[in-house]
């Protein structure tokens, strides 16, 4: 089964829906996914150096530090729950993941789809179990080698702008399909899901995807 994951590495639903959609895939015996990581930065705009998450939060969406707790608790226990752990602190930073995004484009195009979803899980588990720089060259350099891409070629890649134009129109389609907010996964081109649902909706919805007339 074909699934397109649209998704940002500094976005704590788009962890859970993956950690919950793999986990409802295991629930379904002879299924396979198919999957492809599509980019899309939260926060493209944003300098070197990153924002305080709060302040970022409250100046996006307006949210009460208390708000704030409540969310964070509620992903920590969302994430315990399928095997990811949320390590977020109140004064953690939120960064630009273009240079993320342009390693994930390459893991795919040189090495396959199964090397793209290690990156990716490295890379969130990177952002959020610890708490790691994930703009930071020499970060995503130590992730990437961590993940089996070759050093010195992702050496390469993040010194200067390769992919970076990929990455660009691979974010303007996903806008063009109306897409402005992740995760987004799309099943076997056909089927939108969106946000990072329980295991249970997930197992449903591909259950019904495999019921259909081929």
């Amino acid at each position: 089964m074909r699934i397109d994951f649209i998704s940002d590495v500094v976005c704590p639903w788009c962890a859970i829906g993956l950690y919950s959609l793999e986990a409802a895939a295991a629930r379904i015996p002879g299924l396979t996914l198919d999957l492809h990581f599509h980019p899309f930065e939260l926060n493209p705009g944003m300098g070197p150096q990153g924002q305080d998450i709060e302040e970022h939060l409250a100046e996006k969406y307006g949210a009460s530090p208390a708000q704030l707790a409540g969310t964070r608790q509620a992903i920590r226990e969302r994430g315990a729950a399928l095997g990811f752990t949320f390590g977020m602190a109140a004064r953690s930073r939120i960064y630009n993941t273009r240079d993320a995004h342009r390693l994930l484009h390459w893991a795919d195009e040189a090495f396959g789809a199964a090397v793209q979803r290690t990156l990716k899980v490295s890379l969130l588990k990177a952002y959020f179990t610890e708490g790691r720089d994930v703009s930071d060259p020499a970060v995503l350099l130590d992730v990437a080698t961590a993940a089996g891409l070759p050093e010195t070629e992702a050496r390469e890649l993040l010194a200067g702008d390769r992919y970076a134009a990929e990455v660009a129109a691979a974010e303007r389609e996903v806008q063009a399909q109306g897409i402005h907010a992740v995760p987004a996964i799309i099943v076997n081109q056909r089927h939108l899901i969106q946000g990072g649902q329980s295991v249970e909706v997930f197992e449903q919805i591909l259950r019904q995807v495999m019921a259909e007339p081929a």
